[in-house]
């Protein structure tokens, strides 16, 4: 064992005079040394002789059984050995050492008047780590009761509870089990849904374990509390033949093994197919529309989240672009009815369930193109009609200023004499 002999512990030495030789001037005397050591170690136990002339030496345990006569064993325990005999020096040792090894060891000088010395031999039990006790489940909103346990130590051990490195007062007992003693320390907390999987740790001290060591036990919160359910929509528009793919989240503890699906008022499409916490439905049409439910429970409640699907249908207008001699322009295509997209958000704490939002996809970039188009159209049919209106109008006007040139210039060759066929002629010329 680490700890062979724990000498931090021992009480002064104490001398005593066991025998004084009253026929010669010299005075015998015998010493004898206190020993503490861990259990399970080994004790060495020794008595110190002064002025020793060989006279008779006998080391007897605590019950006053002989274990050594001059060196020689006198008890068959294999545990003792006489390891040192010298006239200054009578060492044994005790291996493997229990606590009902305590006692005093007495060191016997014989001489005219038998006197002794007695070696307190003390043994100090270590805890083991500590355990923790749990009285009943930590159910949310309750609370839980701990109990940390040392079973076995000598003197008793020091207990403290520990979390987020802040202690926890607790409620110490203390038995007396003759030889060592058992401790415990009692906590009760409150707990929540937060709390599952929290940290807490007991320590235990001891004389034994050293300077600032110790024994800890690490102990993790299991709180239990009902599920909760959530889906995760899909994104993006849903239209005929496309699939949909649904997830259920799921928490609660223990969690939920079985989760279910189905389809409120109806029953899932044929296509419909369920792996765990996923549906998927395949060529999605109108007649899937309706609302999708997933449950999920344990042994302390349940919990539901609801879908609305909406399918709308696939017919769209489509617009041809006159080909070039080079390339051929792609037709392109436009729904000819808005488009839903469902999605579930923030459920009920009691029945949680979906919100549908509705985007719409009408082509308003499309259509104030064609308002445009028309508009200009008018216009130019406007202008066009005032141009040749005006147009019109002056060749009116010319022709009738022509008409009356020529009457005025027939009218002076009349008065003046000249014949009609000349003034015509000369007209014409």
């Amino acid at each position: 064992m680490a700890f062979a002999t724990v000498w931090n512990y021992c009480v002064p030495l104490a001398i005593i005079t066991v025998a004084c030789l009253v026929r010669t001037a010299r005075c015998q005397a015998v010493q004898a040394e206190n020993v503490t050591v861990l259990e399970g170690g080994t004790a060495q136990i020794s008595c110190r002789l002064q002025n020793y002339d060989g006279s008779i030496v006998v080391i007897q345990n605590p019950r006053r059984q002989t274990l050594f006569f001059n060196g020689t064993r006198a008890l068959k325990d294999d545990r003792f050995q006489m390891v040192l005999f010298t006239p200054r020096l009578v060492r044994i040792t005790l291996t493997n050492v229990s606590v009902y090894d305590e006692g005093g060891y007495f060191c016997q000088l014989y001489t005219d008047a038998t006197h002794h010395q007695v070696a307190t031999l003390s043994v100090l039990v270590p805890p083991e780590t500590p355990t923790v006790e749990v009285k009943q489940e930590a159910v949310e909103g309750g609370e839980v009761e701990l109990t940390c346990v040392s079973p076995r130590s000598k003197p008793a051990a020091t207990l403290r509870w520990i979390r987020n490195s802040r202690e926890i007062p607790g409620v110490v007992s203390q038995q007396d089990n003759g030889k060592t003693f058992s401790v415990s320390s009692t906590i009760r907390i409150p707990v929540e849904r937060k709390d599952n999987g929290a940290a807490l740790s007991c320590e235990a001290f001891h004389p034994a374990l050293g300077s600032g060591q110790k024994r800890i036990r690490h102990y993790r919160l299991d709180v239990y509390f009902a599920p909760t359910v959530r889906i995760v929509p899909p994104s993006g528009i849903l239209r005929e033949g496309d699939s949909l793919s649904l997830t259920c989240s799921v928490t609660g503890n223990p969690l939920p093994r079985n989760i279910q699906w189905s389809k409120i008022n109806d029953t899932l499409p044929e296509r419909a197919e369920i792996s765990g916490p996923n549906l998927q439905i395949s060529r999605l049409s109108q007649s899937h529309n309706g609302t999708y439910l997933c449950q999920a429970q344990n042994n302390y409640g349940r919990a539901a989240d609801h879908y609305t699907l909406l399918v709308y249908d696939n017919v769209s207008l489509t617009s041809t672009v006159p080909p070039t001699p080079s390339t051929t322009q792609p037709i392109t295509s436009y729904p000819a009815t808005p488009t839903l997209l469902t999605s579930s958000f923030v459920p009920d704490p009691k029945d949680p369930g979906a919100v549908v939002e509705t985007h719409s996809a009408v082509p308003y970039a499309v259509i104030g193109g064609v308002l445009a188009l028309l508009v200009f159209t008018v216009i130019c049919v406007l202008i066009v009609t005032i141009w040749c209106s005006v147009r019109q109008k002056g060749s009116y006007l010319t022709h009738e200023a022509s008409g009356l040139d020529e009457h005025g210039e027939v009218q002076e060759a009349f008065l003046n004499g000249n014949d009609a066929s000349q003034g015509k002629k000369e007209y014409l010329l």
